[in-house]
């Protein structure tokens, strides 16, 4: 089984490039975006066409901004349960999750394709910081209610975190920086804590200059002087099950690259 994550950045921009050759090439059994930024209604008929392998789950989000995220899933796949929104009311209006539960042999797997707030300020100057820390508390909650009833999980997406200092291409001079506080990378220490697995470490816990975002200013993606915000973080039960995972550097429609991971 293949999962795609992908932070797209609009999906109408990388739609313009080699987006579905992408898509044709990795053949995965689902493809997770992000930042669509696109209503279900917007969807351009190309996507409809070229994806016609697959069904799809779009968010429910129905006020202009930039959350918005979707999974594409092949037709064939037997679907337990679709969730377009985050059940915890103060979020649930910001299309940032996505869910898919399904059947992967003996267990029932939940699939959470989530953007995470990112916690900068607001253009009105709004705090965002605690709105971001609550919303990773809230997604602790809801994964572990999840486990509780004997589902495995997958969560993926773009997590607006670098976990730990090789996760970063220059941890002292962000270190006071959004993205890489010491109170937000806690969050994905509880997370650990808690027992899932950060995919992409656990199989290379010791390779520097792994990074899925760049900035546009300053030739930051030649130079790679990037971060690392995209992750797979599964369940500990389900880490027996990879396969492999890899970060796709080499797509470079969006300022975030794909993440791929597969299963036995």
């Amino acid at each position: 089984m293949k999962i795609l994550s992908w932070n797209v950045n609009w999906i109408r921009a990388v739609i313009q490039k080699w987006f579905f050759d992408w898509t044709k090439e990795n053949d995965a059994d689902f493809v997770c975006l992000q930042e669509v930024k696109a209503f279900e209604i917007q969807i351009p008929a190309e996507v409809r066409f070229h994806m016609s392998d697959y069904n799809y789950l779009w968010h429910k989000w129905t006020r202009p901004g930039y959350a918005w995220t979707a999974i594409f899933f092949k037709k064939w796949i037997g679907i337990l349960e679709k969730k377009s929104e985050f059940p915890f009311h103060e979020f649930s209006d910001e299309g940032r999750v996505t869910e898919i539960a399904f059947r992967y042999g003996d267990k029932v797997l939940h699939l959470l394709n989530v953007y995470f707030p990112n916690g900068w300020d607001r253009a009105d100057w709004t705090e965002m910081l605690s709105y971001k820390l609550d919303f990773y508390e809230k997604m602790r909650q809801y994964v572990q209610w999840i486990r509780d009833e004997w589902a495995e999980v997958i969560i993926c997406g773009d997590f607006n975190i670098c976990h730990t200092e090789i996760d970063i291409a220059r941890p002292k001079e962000n270190e006071n920086s959004i993205w890489f506080l010491p109170i937000e990378r806690a969050e994905m220490d509880k997370l650990e804590n808690d027992g899932f697995v950060d995919v992409f470490r656990k199989l290379n816990p010791e390779l520097k200059d792994q990074y899925t975002w760049w900035s546009y200013r300053g030739w930051a993606r030649e130079r790679n002087v990037g971060r690392r915000l995209d992750y797979f973080w599964v369940s500990p039960e389900l880490f027996g099950e990879v396969k492999n995972m890899q970060h796709q550097t080499n797509v470079q429609w969006s300022d975030h690259c794909p993440i791929k991971l597969e299963l036995k």
